[in-house]
């Protein structure tokens, strides 16, 4: 579009997250005058690099799926392309006790080959032989949507849902898998489901479809330092652009004008001639509830978006103690388990650079807490440490006491996506599309990883930037 139709034009951005920033840059790119209103006292959402004994790690999201383009594109973009890497891919299971490799030829858990999954010992024969009666079962009926992890236990039995599914939807959503949509979580296998009698069969295809135009690179990426880098890098870029950038500023109303928009924070009142939220879907709500009914309409919908919670607790150990148990890059826990943790990445073995920023260390890092099952996190951070040091020593016998520890929360952390939450979506921006230059972005709407963070952000300032120009060609 015409930058000179919106050169001059103000947009505020509300939330500094990767979402926001991408919108901000493509505002700034677009021609327009930016400004970003950030409630905390740093950018960047749940990207957030630190340090534990002197060795820079991530205390949030630590890798972007390089597959899709916008994380990498945005890197490049921000002067970090040299610094993208790829993990080490070997993780593990802890099943039953037992580390075992995760099988392969699945699809988010979901097999498509009974041989492999036979042969990785991750279920029971009972478990396996349940599986094979998809072939026999009549079609399901899926609907306009249905919860994965009812629809795999009604095809394949629940021993794989339990034991494969939830583990691998957990790191994703840290959700509950007999709750999330799988048209929004795995859309690829809702529609080859709608398509093939059974679901092993669906998941072949996809498999063969994908064998039929491989693709080079890495699938995950990471950054040397952290990818908490990332939303500091934007956040430069966006300030030498002439973006202004504003933190400790939790904005307070935010209220339509004859003009455009009108975004009161507690240190000034700034008028805008249009506004990108992108916050939590609870603040949202909150500044879209005293609007018209349009805005009203959006808010009622962004509040019954659940949320869930969790914590990371990073340790650093003497390498000589940690590094001769630790194999992989980590394993994930079926909750079923019962287990405290749902999951532990070794990450001087996964991230080279982490291993190389002291030869002494070893850092890794657990998860604790997923949607309905958050009980652990109203415990003191020395018992979350201690509880991980327990399942460690259960897991790979790590006896060691760690030189430095730190708990990272989440509250709040990932938002859950529910059979519906397309519609859902669809009904707030049908809502927010009545309010002449307002969009929201993030998370809540078209995925929580980095990418589509990324890309949510910048089809928010995409439509922004058309209504701008559309209203200046109407004024010429």
């Amino acid at each position: 579009m015409s930058a000179s139709r919106t050169s001059g034009r103000h947009v505020v951005v509300i939330g500094g997250g990767i979402s926001g920033l991408a919108a901000a840059l493509r505002l700034l790119e677009g021609g327009a005058r930016v400004t970003v209103l950030e409630a905390s006292d740093r950018v960047g959402g749940k990207l957030l690099v630190g340090e534990i004994a002197g060795v820079p790690v991530d205390l949030g999201a630590e890798a972007m799926l390089a597959r899709r383009p916008e994380g990498v594109a945005l890197t490049r973009a921000a002067g970090l392309g040299d610094s993208l890497r790829e993990p080490a891919a070997t993780a593990m299971l802890w099943n039953r006790g037992e580390l075992r490799p995760l099988p392969k030829g699945h699809m988010m858990g979901v097999p498509g080959d009974l041989a492999e999954l036979s042969a990785s010992g991750v279920l029971s024969a009972e478990g396996l032989a349940r599986i094979a009666r998809d072939e026999e079962l009549p079609p399901t009926e899926l609907g306009e949507d249905v919860a994965i992890g009812a629809y795999v236990a009604e095809r394949m039995g629940r021993e794989v849902v339990d034991r494969l599914v939830e583990p691998l939807l957990g790191g994703v959503y840290a959700g509950d898998a007999y709750r999330i949509s799988m048209r929004t979580a795995v859309p690829q296998l809702f529609e080859a489901a709608r398509a093939h009698g059974t679901l092993s069969g669906a998941v072949r295809d996809l498999q063969a479809r994908a064998a039929a135009r491989p693709q080079s690179g890495p699938v995950f990426a990471g950054i040397d330092g952290g990818i908490g880098r990332l939303p500091l890098a934007v956040a430069e870029t966006l300030r030498v652009g002439g973006a202004r950038i504003l933190m400790g500023a939790p904005v307070r109303t935010l209220v339509r004008t004859a003009q455009g928009w009108s975004v009161a924070t507690d240190a000034e009142t700034l008028a805008a001639d249009a506004v990108v939220l992108a916050v939590p879907a609870p603040v949202t709500a909150r500044l879209l509830s005293s609007g018209e009914p349009a805005a009203s309409a959006a808010s009622a919908e962004l509040a019954t978006v659940a949320y869930a919670s969790m914590a990371l607790v990073t340790m650093a150990f003497r390498r000589s103690e940690a590094e001769p148990l630790l194999h992989g890059s980590g394993f994930l826990v079926p909750p079923v388990d019962g287990r405290t943790i749902k999951a532990s990445t070794f990450s001087s073995n996964k991230w080279r650079w982490n291993a190389d920023a002291d030869p002494d260390l070893f850092v890794l890092r657990t998860s604790i807490g997923r949607f309905g099952d958050e009980d652990d996190l109203k415990r003191e951070d020395s018992e979350l440490v201690s509880m991980s040091l327990k399942d460690l020593g259960d897991a790979v016998g790590l006896a060691a006491a760690p030189v430095d520890s730190r708990v990272t929360r989440w509250h709040g952390g990932l938002p859950q996506y529910p059979v519906g939450h397309l519609e859902r979506v669809a009904r707030i921006r049908e809502h927010v599309s009545r309010l002449p230059g307002l969009r929201v972005c993030g998370a809540a709407y078209d995925g929580v990883g980095i990418p589509a963070c990324i890309s949510s952000g910048q089809r928010a300032a995409d439509e922004v930037l058309g209504t701008l120009a559309r209203s200046a060609g109407d004024e010429e």
